[in-house]
Formats: C-alpha cells, sequence, structure tokens
C-alpha cells in the first residue's frame, strides 16, 4: 500500500526526534515523550561483549568510596561492559554518551545516579531500572560501581595474538581448484547472532548449505578480492577465515585481535588482492594487519591519540568501519572518537605510511559512491557525513544530514532523476533518509550537498538498501518501538523522488513471515547478486522462531520464506559477490 509523509509530531527516541506510524494508519500526535519504557534503546537487547567476563581488580579505594565486594565488582563490570560501555566508553571517558569517571559521578551523587539508572531520560539513557532490565539491587549495585575508579581491561598485543593464532589447514594444503559446485558469487554469509555461527545459504535454491561456528555476535562478512576467502569477525574480536574452494567450506585460520572489535577487511588494489587483510578493535583501541593467507599477525597499530579538533589525548578512540581502496594500496580506517580517517598504505608495511585526514568524531559505518572513487561515512552523533576521495586520499566535505543520528550500514547508490547520482543514509534518531549527490563531474551544483530529505516508517533505522538492477530503494526501522513498524519496511520508487513527497510502500515482512511468538524485527536488507530480490532478516529472541524473508524486487511481492531451527537470530546478510564488488 502507499502512504504518505506521516503528520507526527517527534517522540523522543535515543535523545532525538522521531515519528512513528503504524503503516496506512497516522498514529495522534504526542504532546509528551511516551514512557521510557518504550524507547527503542530499550527494547533492543544489548550487545554482549566478552569484556565482561575478565575478572579485574577493585581500583585502589579511597575516602569515601563505597563499600564492594570482589563478587560484587565483578558483576558490576559486567553489566557495565555489556550495556553500557558502548555509548560511555571502556575507561568511563565518553563517546555517544556523556562521561562518567569518578570525579563527575561523585560530584553527582548516589542518589543521582541511582535514579538516573532506575528511569533513564528523555536524552537518552534506558531505564534500567523501572523496565526490569536492572533489578532493584542491581540498580544499586551500579551507582556505587560509578563512584569508584573506573576499571581498565588489559591490553592485547603481539604476544596475546599469536597465542591465539591457529591456521587450521594451511595454504599447501588447500584445494588448488575450487572443490564444490556451489555457486560462490550467490552464495550469502547470514550471521546468526547468537549461536556464534554463520549460514552459508544459496542464492538461488535458499538452501542452508552449512553452519559454521565462528566467534560471538558475528559483526561483518567480508569477502577477498578473489572471491575464494571469507572473512567474519565477532564483537569478542576473534575473526575467522573460510576457505569457499573446500567441498564443504570451512575455517583455515582464526585469531583474536583483542578483546572487543567489529570491523574487518581485505587489500583490494591490483596487484595486492588476498594479499593482507585488516582487523580493527573497540579494546583495545587499534588495528592489525595481517597476512592474507593465514591470518598471521604482522603488524599492529595504536589508534590511542590526539581528538582532531580540541587537541586533547583520547586513550580509547575505537576503530569503526574499515573500507578498502579501489584506487590505492590503502584500507580506510575510521577512529571514532578521534574523528580521524587514517588513509593507511599497505604498499611497505615495514614502513608504514599513514595519512590521518581530519574529518569529524564518532565515525561509525559508511560506503563507497558509485565510482568507487569517494567513501562517505557516518560521524552518527554529530549528525554529518563525511566525504573522503580515496583517489586523492583527502578530505572533500562535511554534510549535514538534517537528520538524527545517521546510520546507513553502506548506504545505497541511486540514480536521481533530478539529481543524479546521489547516495542515501537513514537515521536511528528520526524517520528521515537523506539524499547526498555524488557526482562532481555530470552534476556539480548537487555534488557534496544533501539535495533531498525523505520520509520514511519512523525512527529507528539501521539499513538502507538499493542495487544498480533495481528501481527501488529499501528504508527498515529495526530499532523502531512499535511492532508493526519495526516489522515492517518502506520502499521508495526511485522514478517518483522527483515529487516533492514522494510515497512509499511498505512490506509487512514479518506479517509474511509468519512467526506466531516474540516480537521480531526486521533487519538489513540484501540484494542476491543478479540484483532481482533483497532479503530481509526477520530476527527474533534467541528461543524463538526466526526467518529470512524473499521479496521480489520488480513486483514488491512475497517470493520466499526461508525457515529452520538453526536460524537463530539472524541478523546481518552479506552476498558474495556484492560484499567483494562493493554492489550498493
Amino acid at each position: 500500500m502507499n502512504i504518505r509523509r506521516p503528520k507526527l509530531k517527534p517522540l523522543l527516541l535515543a535523545g532525538v526526534a522521531v515519528a512513528l506510524v503504524f503503516s496506512a494508519q497516522v498514529v495522534p500526535a504526542q504532546e509528551k515523550p511516551a514512557d521510557h519504557k518504550d524507547a527503542a534503546s530499550a527494547a533492543y537487547q544489548p550487545s554482549m561483549t566478552t569484556l565482561g567476563q575478565l575478572q579485574v581488580e577493585i581500583p585502589g579505594r579511597k575516602a569515601g568510596d563505597p563499600v564492594m565486594t570482589p563478587s560484587e565488582y565483578q558483576n558490576a563490570n559486567t553489566i557495565y561492559f555489556e550495556r553500557c560501555a558502548g555509548c560511555h566508553g571502556v575507561l568511563r571517558k565518553g563517546a555517544t554518551g556523556k562521561a562518567l569517571t569518578a570525579d563527575i559521578t561523585r560530584k553527582l551523587g548516589y542518589e543521582h545516579l541511582r535514579d538516573f539508572i532506575t528511569y533513564g531520560s528523555p536524552a537518552g539513557m534506558p531505564n534500567w531500572g523501572s523496565s526490569g532490565s536492572l533489578t532493584e539491587d542491581e540498580v544499586d549495585m551500579m551507582a556505587r560501581y560509578l563512584l569508584l575508579d573506573p576499571a581498565a581491561p588489559p591490553e592485547f598485543g603481539m604476544p596475546e595474538m599469536r597465542a591465539s593464532w591457529k591456521v587450521i589447514v594451511a595454504p599447501e594444503n588447500r584445494p588448488t581448484e575450487k572443490m564444490n559446485d556451489w555457486d560462490i558469487d550467490n552464495l550469502f554469509s547470514v550471521t546468526l547472532r547468537d549461536s556464534g555461527e554463520i549460514a552459508l545459504i544459496d542464492g538461488s535454491t535458499y538452501e542452508i548449505k552449512t553452519i559454521i561456528e565462528t566467534g560471538y555476535a558475528v559483526h561483518i562478512s567480508r569477502i577477498s578480492a578473489s572471491g575464494r576467502y571469507l572473512f567474519v569477525i565477532g564483537r569478542d574480536a576473534k575473526v575467522v577465515m573460510i576457505d569457499l574452494w573446500m567441498d564443504v567450506p570451512g575455517p583455515v585460520a582464526e585469531i583474536k585481535i583483542g578483546t572487543e572489535a567489529r570491523s574487518v577487511e581485505t587489500s583490494k588494489f591490483k596487484g595486492y588482492e588476498d594479499k593482507y587483510a585488516i582487523a580493527g578493535a573497540y579494546w583495545p583501541p587499534q588495528f592489525v594487519i595481517m597476512d592474507g593467507d593465514t591470518l598471521e599477525p604482522l603488524r599492529i597499530e595504536s589508534t590511542r591519540g590526539m581528538i582532531y579538533d580540541e587537541q586533547i589525548y583520547h586513550p580509547e578512540p575505537r576503530v569503526a568501519a574499515i573500507l578498502s581502496s579501489h584506487y590505492k594500496p590503502e584500507f580506510l580506517v575510521n577512529v571514532k572518537e578521534t574523528g580521524k580517517i587514517m588513509m593507511v598504505d599497505y604498499s611497505d608495511i615495514q614502513s608504514l605510511k599513514i595519512t590521518e585526514i581530519n574529518a569529524e568524531r564518532f565515525l561509525h559505518d559508511g560506503g563507497l559512491d558509485s565510482t568507487q572513487r569517494y567513501f562517505l561515512t557516518a560521524a552518527n552523533a554529530r549528525n554529518k557525513i563525511v566525504v573522503v576521495d580515496t583517489k586523492e586520499s583527502k578530505l572533500v566535505s562535511i554534510v549535514d544530514t538534517e537528520g538524527q543520528t545517521p546510520h546507513p550500514g553502506r548506504g545505497a547508490n541511486i540514480i536521481h532523476p533530478t539529481y543524479g547520482p546521489v547516495w542515501a543514509t537513514s537515521h536511528l534518531g528520526d524517520d528521515t533518509v537523506a539524499l547526498i549527490g555524488t557526482d562532481p563531474e555530470g552534476h556539480p551544483e548537487y555534488a557534496w550537498k544533501m539535495v533531498q530529505q525523505l520520509y520514511a516508517l519512523g525512527g529507528g533505522s539501521l539499513f538502507v538498501k538499493s542495487h544498480p538492477g533495481s528501481e527501488h530503494l529499501y528504508v527498515d526501522a529495526t530499532l523502531n518501538p512499535d511492532a508493526e513498524t519495526s516489522g515492517s519496511v518502506a520502499v521508495f520508487n526511485v522514478s517518483d523522488l522527483a515529487q516533492e513527497e514522494p510515497e512509499y510502500t511498505v512490506l509487512p515482512i514479518v506479517e509474511w513471515a509468519n512467526i506466531a511468538e516474540g516480537q521480531p524485527r526486521v533487519v538489513q536488507g540484501e540484494f542476491n547478486q543478479a540484483g532481482d530480490e533483497i532479503w530481509f532478516s526477520v530476527w527474533n529472541a534467541a528461543d524463538k522462531e526466526s526467518a529470512i524473508v524473499v521479496v521480489d524486487d520488480k513486483t514488491l511481492e512475497l517470493k520466499h520464506v526461508i525457515k529452520d531451527p538453526r536460524l537463530i537470530t539472524p541478523t546481518g546478510k552479506f552476498n558474495v559477490y556484492n560484499t567483494r564488488a562493493d554492489v550498493y
């Protein structure tokens, strides 16, 4: 069905404005924010991390420090690293969330901390207590914990990496030719988040070809330039290298590159195909360049340093997205807290050259434009998109998206009927989609400007998606607090974007999946190689049924539903060809 832009007053979600719609029905305007327990940040299950499993000592006590037993401290430490560190930082120095170092928390006092943890705030702090996520005793424990000095997890350097490194099948023992009859280019690598696995699914038959144990909560899958090797990295910082040429593809090497991580990539420039892999960590803040055949760690670089604008030292600048340039032997490394993009020249890793580009703080995810020359990446807490020329290794522009918290994934490239080639991002914090011109040669008047703002289903979007063979732009609303909205996808027809307020079609993905229990959420559309189907994950709780829904891109009709007891919390899906060739 088609609906127009909803005329709603904003509802605060994760500290930013969000407009909610229920498919074809427009809900009444709200005069005040909904109860905190309805916020998407409370509905979303936090990203668990192995940082919480570390045993750390209570920092040296000071006069007036609250009493905590060692058991309480370890429990509080686990809760903090699992639920809080993503926003407030491992060292509590602040990131997207405010700093919570002891000098600040002691001024606020125990009662303030207890109440804040209990009830949250419209500015984005979840109501951990009143929502039932933490018990009253746990809230008390966390308030006391925050009055103590932060605990620092241990470092993770070359000795630890080499101790974790395993070559399961040596290169000389691997196949010299493809041993299976799989259509690898149309294979999907699907994250099974809570089972610590990935599923390899045939893009034509929808058959689950195999399930592979990896690490906890695989964040992304990446493909080597040759298309032979699949690399995955989990939030536990474990990298697994899978040989797709084997009779039944499986791991051939693995390594841990830290305690918590998000990103992995491989070298793609001509002459360096499959030569190197790179992975970046949240803790410790560093990246490592590895051998592309074995994952042997070759070079570790810390990202600790000065914030680009304030010139103040930051001890915890995490590595977010990493991309491989098609124009130079360079990796593009987003350093979140310092606001720098590192252009890492891997042509000589013994004399490593790094060009630092001052960009914007809180760099997160992003992707390439349709020519693969320009990297567009979100500085999400600053509501900006940074544009970098990978051919010249320099900053091109910083664009205000006029939305709250852009979260593009890799974004989407489409040909706009008025503005020519544009790149799209949706937002976590509101219902808008920003279209940014990307054609400085053919449409210079629109290049690196936000040329149009679309309005989709509502806040809580994680991904937009399109394909060169598609006439559609898909926008999810995964973290929206309304079940019907988070279970649906908005689809814009590209040819309609010349209209002042383009309509969109709502696809009831969860309804099509026919899942009776839980509140499954739709996340991350991914096209098949041909670009005539798009797959969506229907992500339910670990103990409930999930699914993958396949949509016919031409008709926008249901084509197939993949269900299997082994599909436990499916989230990210990565088509081998599209991922390898940077098609999005």
